[in-house]
């Protein structure tokens, strides 16, 4: 695929066991939230973030950020903390904050899955994300239907003629 992007976004921390950024930049970006990292990086991306840049240009973004719910780098999400290292979380909500200011208008994909139960931490790290966003002021997305269990596909299980749909925020959290 070529690539039709120009400058990688990446930031993880020291010792590589969090990311906290990962993206090519654009004016227009499709910002994805997924749970937690796996260990692509740039120039080597994995199937999700292969999925998320493709659905970034069949959508018309100029660029594509992929964040996480939780930082911590699992390709298993069995390996996710137990409880949630605060430290992480806050750095996280940081680097979303200082990323998203700088667009006038953001649209953010829910693509999270069914992960969001892996750990009873992650609903309300999700929600500290939407209050952060909040100030913002962002448009959130999914693209596909909602799975059964109410919750936003993770883009590994989407066809890539799935449709961007608006996502009630509110209405999911409510459920959560």
């Amino acid at each position: 695929m070529s690539n039709l992007f120009y400058n990688w976004l990446y930031e993880k921390n020291a010792d590589n066991s969090a990311r906290y950024i990962l993206g090519e930049s654009g004016r227009r970006p499709l910002v994805c939230i997924g749970i937690n990292p796996s260990t692509a990086e740039p120039d080597n991306l994995d199937r999700t973030l292969t999925n998320v840049r493709r659905f970034s240009q069949i959508h018309g973004y100029d660029g594509w950020l992929m964040l996480n719910v939780y930082p911590q780098r699992s390709t298993d999400p069995n390996g996710l903390h137990p409880d949630m290292d605060m430290t992480l979380h806050q750095k996280n909500l940081s680097y979303i904050a200082g990323y998203l200011s700088d667009y006038d208008q953001v649209d953010v994909w829910a693509a999270w899955g069914t992960l969001i139960r892996k750990r009873s931490y992650l609903p309300g790290a999700l929600r500290d994300i939407v209050k952060t966003l909040d100030k913002i002021g962002v448009s959130w997305i999914t693209i596909g239907a909602i799975s059964k269990a109410g919750h936003p596909h993770h883009p590994l299980y989407l066809s890539h003629q799935s449709a961007i749909e608006p996502f009630d925020m509110a209405g999911y959290l409510d459920s959560l």
